[in-house]
């Protein structure tokens, strides 16, 4: 099993988090523990998620995208996800997970975007 590790910054006013490795139960808890983190300490409607340095996601780790996903919405929020593979592009896909969310190339694109909004 591949380890799981998550970083984030602020990059200007949106929350930019890193994910590292494969996306699954342990990746859910610390996802979840990094986006509880974030919406305490700072305010904004828009975070940026950066897939590069992952692979694989796995059915728990797309529910843990999509209670995110929903609680978030609640409140206008917009997530944009960065980085992704053509496996983790596809997986979304087929799930419906790119329906709710923006999709960038590069997190300088998605900073870009949330800016114009």
């Amino acid at each position: 099993m591949d380890s799981f590790d998550i970083k984030w910054h602020l990059n200007r006013e949106f929350p930019v988090i890193h994910l590292e490795g494969d996306i699954t139960g342990e990746a859910s808890v610390k996802i979840q523990a990094a986006y509880e983190k974030i919406k305490s300490e700072k305010r904004t409607y828009t975070m940026i998620f950066d897939f590069s340095n992952s692979k694989y996601i796995n059915s728990s780790g797309i529910s843990i995208f999509v209670q995110m996903l929903q609680e978030y919405q609640e409140h206008n929020g917009q997530f944009i996800f960065t980085g992704l593979n053509e496996h983790l592009s596809k997986v979304l896909h087929i799930v419906g997970i790119t329906e709710f969310i923006t999709i960038c190339d590069s997190i300088d694109s998605a900073i870009i975007l949330s800016k114009n909004q």
